[in-house]
Formats: C-alpha cells, structure tokens, sequence
C-alpha cells in the first residue's frame, strides 16, 4: 500500500484559495516539519473590544485587519485545513465597513469584525454552501441564511467559510470528526495527530488558531461545545429557537442549532446578541417561545458566581484521573467565587432519551434535508436518495475510509407522521427536558448544572474512527436547552472544558456564571501546533 502524507488531500486537489493578491494553500504538498513559528502573530488573541478601539483610534481599518487574518490563513492553514473556501469579496466588504465609519456610521461591537462560519450555513454570494461534500460541489445559493443577514446588518465581514465534519458528522458510525470529502482533514491546532472533535471542527481549530476574530458554528448534539473544548474555546449552544435555522443544511429541526464559538465569553456573548432574533421562517420548535435579549453583555459580571446554586453532574465525570483532577480544581474555583456546589445530581432518566433521539434524528435528517434541497435549485443533488448514490459512483473520493450507513438507515424511514417517530420524539424531549434538565434543576433549586465538556482530543485515525474521551452534551442538545462550555485546562497540553447547562432561555444567567469563572481562572491560551505527544 503507497504510504500517505500527513496531511490528506482536499477536494481542491493542490489548487490555491486566491484573494486579492492573497492565497491559502491546501496543505497537499506540506508536511509539519517547518521552519515557521506558528505562533507568531500580532492580532493573537485579540478580542472584539480591542479591534473596536483600535480601529475607532484609527490604528487600525477592518481591511488591514482582515489581510492580517489572511496571510495568517496563507502561513498557518496549510497545517490545519480548517478554511474550506474564502471569501472573494472579504476586503472589498472590510472597505465599504472602513468607509462607513469614516462616515461616523457604527453599526454595532461587529463593525468591521473578521468571521468564519461553518459550510453548512447558506450564503448569498460567491462561496458555495456545501457541508463538506462532493454531492453538493457548485451549491451557490441565492440568499443569505436568516443568521448570515443579521451577521451582515450588524457590519461583521464575512472573511470565509470552515471545513466540517462532512454532513455534520450524520454520515458514519465510524467517521473521523473534521474529515470532508471537499475539505480534507482539520487537525487539532494544540497537536496536530490529534482531532479537533466536530462537527464544527474547523471553526473550532480556525478561531483557536487566530485566524479569524470570531467564528459560528452549529451543533445537533454536541457539534459546538466539544470542538469548543477540545480546541480550547468558549462556544454557546443556544436555546433551541434562539438564534434561526432557516438556510442552514439541517440534520434535525428538533436539535440543530447555530452558535458562536470564540476566544473569550466576552466576544461570544456579543455575538450570541447580535443574532438573536426571532424568525417567523425558521423551522418549529418544541420549546415555549419565550423574551430574549438582543444584548448578552451586560451579563458579564464578574461576581457573577455570587450566590449561584450549581448542581454537579457527576454521571457524566469521566473515569480519567487527570479529568478528575481539573474538575476537582474546576469546583474548588467555582466555590471561591462564592457558589454553592450541588453534590452528586443525577439524571434518573439518562439511559432513556438516547435511543429515542437517534431516531427522531434519522426521520428528520431524511425529511428536513429533502426539504431543504427542494428549496436550493442550485444544488446538483436533488434528494436524500440521489447523494447516496452520488457517493456510491464516487467512493474513492467520499468513502475512502467510512462509509454511509446513516443516511441509508435515515433514507429507510417513513415521513413525520410516523407512530415511531411521534413517539421517539415525545420521549426524547421528556426525558431530556421536563424529566431531565428540568426536574433536576427544580428539586435542588439550582441555577446551572456543570459537567466536563470533552476529555483529552485522541488521535486521528481514518481506520477505525473517532474514540470519544467523554463529553456531557446530551440532556442540553436533546432537550433544546442552552449550553456554553469554557476552558477548564489542560491534561498533557491538550485543552479540557467544563460546561455549564441550564433551563431554557437561561442564557443570562449562564453568561453571568461562565463569565465569572473565566475570569477567576483564565485558562485559554493559544495553540502551540506541536506535530505530536508521541515524540
């Protein structure tokens, strides 16, 4: 068998990424032996707040600002491939952005502000929205997703489009997370043998690399919080209606959501507000509609801790001596910002809402992608049933290492008026939610549940698949409720999260916890792209 490189070769096939003069390379020839300081960049780390006053100051414009991203794109990506596609436009927007407020027109804390978003999000321009797959190479749609346009009203610049675990991860049982038959493999910035989790692998290991301010991504179960943690950020799982779905290829109306992924639990709140919105197009919800803020920041108290009750997860502690460690230091933290900690809260039901989410799940996937398709004349596959067989006449492209058992057993399903359906769906919600969350929220009089977000990124392998280190998403997906995981340290130089879980529509109190531990702990540091812990 002819050995591979490293790195694997995207569907690009060596070609480059060109924007005004500035080009990303698709790592097809590079290996991780370089002479190149990684680290080295000016804009490490910077937050919102910092490029606001940088460029109110006029020391810097949103079109310096985004060709800094860029050549940071060029140097640094090759090694990662979290960058799917650019964006031709980017710095003709980053002027007009410039221009407006020479002009004394800030449209808000975005204004001018590089981000990434995950190519599954819809958007009306010149990139393609793809999840990751062949099947769907050339979909330029016609519009903006619903989030796209607030993203663009509010004065943010569209800098590109992120690599993703094909299909949002819903293609294989034994799939590698942050693979794409379009895109290639995403690499953990923190180690590059290692996973970046998915499926919004490279928002994740884009924003944790600096190479954007700020990045969304989107999360059926777990598709947000555990690239977050993984790759050392902070991301938010939204209530489930909170932010809109419309124009994003879906998995499951029940459980998709988008949501912000970033640096610090500043940038994310301010990106949390500048989308939410209510949309009358965006898919139904099981969930109360309910007020909401526009404007998450004035959560970000730093006593925010003061008084909170907060229930330990303690089924979802993983049997890892070093998590253990960290999450102990986690409670000890928690406890001296002045909130009491809830001993050994347990979900009665755990064991039943799993099974019945997976098929819920995989009605949905069949009936909201078909859907979905049938409102995108630009995609050249039409149905469910035409990628499958997309994927069978180009399986030395698609499936080289797994196959696509999901969607075959997703395309065997019957529609939404299922009896099956219907009541996996009743069951789920219940026992995530009004017999989960809930009833365990209400019983010890809490106003967060904690649990480790991820265990330690394993190493990729294309053989065998991901090997999950532990992870505590479930209630919070399944339910529909919010989750925000922040960075809890390291085990071995690998970023480890703890996330905090709530009620519905309870993110500001969730911001005002998460906040306050960051600052008490402040954790996050940048990657430092070593090429693996075996040498």
């Amino acid at each position: 068998m002819k050995r591979r490189s490293f790195f694997k070769t995207g569907a690009l096939g060596g070609s480059v990424l060109a924007i005004s003069g500035i080009a990303a390379c698709t790592a097809e020839n590079t290996t991780t032996q370089t002479d190149i300081d990684l680290t080295d960049f000016d804009l490490n780390e910077v937050t919102v707040s910092a490029l606001q006053q940088k460029m109110e100051a006029g020391e810097l414009t949103s079109e310096t600002i985004c060709k800094k991203y860029l050549e940071r794109i060029e140097k640094v990506d090759p090694f990662l491939k979290s960058v799917i596609e650019l964006n031709p436009d980017a710095l003709e927007i980053a002027r007009q952005m410039d221009e407006e407020r020479k002009n004394n027109k800030v449209r808000g804390p975005l204004h001018g502000i590089p981000v990434m978003i995950k190519d599954n999000i819809d958007t009306g321009d010149k990139m393609m929205t793809t999840a990751g797959s062949l099947a769907l190479s050339g979909n330029v749609v016609e519009k903006d997703a619903f989030i796209v346009t607030k993203l663009r009203e509010a004065g943010a610049v569209l800098l590109g489009k992120t690599n993703l675990s094909e299909w949002a991860n819903f293609r294989s049982n034994n799939s590698s997370s942050g693979w794409s038959g379009r895109g290639g493999q995403v690499r953990n910035p923190f180690c590059l043998d290692r996973s970046p989790c998915g499926s919004s692998s490279g928002t994740g290991a884009a924003v944790s690399a600096n190479l954007c301010t700020i990045g969304i991504g989107t999360e059926t179960n777990g598709s947000i919080v555990c690239p977050s943690g993984i790759n050392g950020l902070v991301g938010i799982k939204p209530t489930l209606g909170l932010w809109s779905r419309q124009g994003i290829i879906p998995i499951a109306h029940s459980q998709d959501t988008a949501g912000p992924m970033c640096r610090n639990v500043s940038d994310a709140a301010i990106l949390l507000g500048a989308l939410a919105a209510s949309d009358p197009n965006d898919a139904e919800t099981h969930i109360e509609k309910a007020e909401f803020p526009t404007d998450y920041t004035p959560f970000l108290k730093a006593d925010g801790l003061q008084g909170k009750r907060i229930g330990i997860a303690s089924q979802m502690i993983p049997d890892n001596a070093k998590v253990k460690a960290l999450f102990a230091r986690a409670i000890a933290d928690l406890k001296a910002q002045g909130a009491e900690l809830i001993e050994d809260v347990k979900f009665e039901n755990n064991r039943k809402w799993g099974g019945p989410s997976y098929q819920v799940l995989l009605y949905e996937f069949k009936a909201d992608l078909n859907k979905y398709l049938s409102e995108h004349p630009t995609a050249p596959s039409r149905t469910m049933a035409e990628i499958i067989e997309f994927n069978k006449n180009n399986a030395d492209k698609e499936m080289p290492w797994f196959g696509q058992e999901i969607f075959e057993l997703a395309q065997e399903k019957g529609d939404l008026n299922s009896e099956e359906y219907l009541e996996a769906l009743k069951n789920s919600k219940l026992y995530a939610g009004k017999e989960g969350i809930d009833k365990v929220m209400e019983e010890h009089n809490l106003d967060a549940i904690i649990a480790q977000t991820n265990g330690p990124a394993w190493t990729i392998d294309w053989v065998n698949g991901d090997h999950f280190s532990g992870g505590s998403s479930s209630p919070a997906a399944i339910s529909g409720y919010p989750n925000i995981t922040v960075p809890m340290g390291f085990v071995e130089g690998l970023p480890i999260g703890i996330s905090f879980f709530g009620k519905a529509w309870s993110e500001p109190k969730l911001i005002e916890i998460a906040f306050a531990y960051e600052q008490a702990t402040k954790h996050r540091k940048a990657p430092g792209f070593i090429k693996s812990l075996m040498e």
